[in-house]
């Protein structure tokens, strides 16, 4: 991990919170593939489109390692709901369906600051509603989904569970890499990990500042640990980064989980920062959390194996 950060250092990439919007969202994706694994070889990658609330059609990729009907993983790239894309977390998708024999649907949702909260939530809803409806004709088993995402993904991903066990919308797992949880960066590790390791506080600081005001940042659309009840919600994996100034946040909102009755599998890995899990190429723990999740996700959507 110490030998990625130094070479991201002899680099020279400027902070995303130095940059614009525009300039940050187009040098995130011009690093996006540098450290990641090989992207492998899948029996199906098709763009498709799907539709949002207020008539916009959303990007969207599926994955699939075979041409049977297979359970779904709806997944939600990270990147502070201001950069990312379908295209920066491909390979990531790629070995997630891969290793664990389940399709994955990659969502665009909309970004900040054009798109503010909570639009990049009502896409991600919009998206998981659609394709429990319409996924049969994706040629995938609408009756078997998880949600998943990193970091701004997996709070969309968290927020969904509770969305769907409020609309009664059975999803067999939430998988949540490093996701943001809280409204206000008050615990331990944001001062601890806050500075040098990738994820800077003023990363967070500017992310937020795109996407949402602050006299909003109490909903618990946003920060799920303002959730009221968590009873009900999908099982739920965890993959935290160690270093990490959200490592604490997930943490806590793995307990106010567990405290509900959820059933919980936690990782915590060591010695690795936020964005770990695409520096493949480089860390030993990204190929061991994607194996981890995909074990997980295997385990909750069971698919037929060829």
């Amino acid at each position: 991990m110490r030998s990625a950060l130094e070479r991201m250092a002899r680099a020279g990439y400027p902070p995303a919170y130095t940059l614009s919007p525009a300039a940050a969202k187009a040098s995130y994706e011009a690093g996006a593939g540098v450290l990641e694994v090989p992207k492998a070889t899948l029996a199906r990658v098709e763009d498709l489109t799907i539709p949002a609330r207020d008539g916009v059609q959303l990007p969207a990729r599926l994955y699939a390692p075979s041409d049977a009907v297979l359970p779904v993983l709806l997944y939600f790239h990270g990147g502070g709901f201001t950069i990312g894309s379908v295209a920066s977390h491909d390979i990531l998708c790629r070995e997630l369906s891969r290793l664990s024999g389940c399709a994955v649907v990659s969502l665009d949702y909309r970004l900040a600051p054009e798109h503010r909260f909570p639009v990049a939530v009502d896409d991600a809803w919009d998206a998981l509603q659609w394709l429990a409806a319409h996924g049969r004709g994706l040629g995938i088993d609408a009756a078997r989904i998880a949600v998943g995402g990193d970091s701004a993904g997996g709070t969309l991903a968290a927020v969904c569970a509770l969305m769907a066990r409020d609309a009664g919308l059975r999803l067999a797992l939430q998988l949540l890499f490093y996701p943001g949880c809280a409204a206000w960066p008050a615990a331990p590790s944001h001062q601890r990990f806050g500075h040098g390791l990738v994820l800077e506080q003023p990363h967070i600081d500017w992310f937020f500042d795109q996407y949402i005001p602050r006299e909003s940042r109490e909903d618990w659309r946003f920060a799920p640990l303002n959730a009221p009840d968590a009873e009900g919600v999908a099982p739920a994996w965890f993959g935290l980064a160690e270093c990490d100034p959200l490592v604490d946040d997930g943490l806590a909102y793995a307990d106010k989980l567990r405290a509900a009755g959820v059933a919980v599998d936690l990782e915590i890995y060591r010695g690795v920062t936020h964005e770990f899990i695409k520096m493949g190429r480089a860390i030993p723990e990204a190929r061991q959390a994607h194996a981890d999740a995909a074990r997980a996700l295997a385990g909750a959507l069971e698919p037929q194996k060829p």
